[in-house]
């Protein structure tokens, strides 16, 4: 018998659609998720995962730091 404090488990990266990432942050830019709280609804395994997300398919001019869609 192994003894599991010697046992590795390896995790697996997974890959998500381009539909299920801009889900998830349309979900979180509603302010319906937090990024946390996306990350326990879908079982994603980290928040720079979603940070990513936000900046790649996101509205917020993450340059400017100042939210693109507000009026002035």
């Amino acid at each position: 018998m192994q003894n599991k404090e010697n046992e590795y488990v390896k995790r697996t990266q997974k890959d998500y659609t381009l539909a299920f990432k801009l889900q998830v942050v349309s979900e979180i830019e509603r302010g319906e998720l937090s990024c946390r709280g996306a990350t326990n609804k879908y079982g994603i395994q980290g928040r720079a995962t979603i940070t990513n997300w936000l900046r790649k398919y996101g509205k917020f001019d993450w340059l400017n730091q100042t939210p693109s869609n507000m009026p002035k």
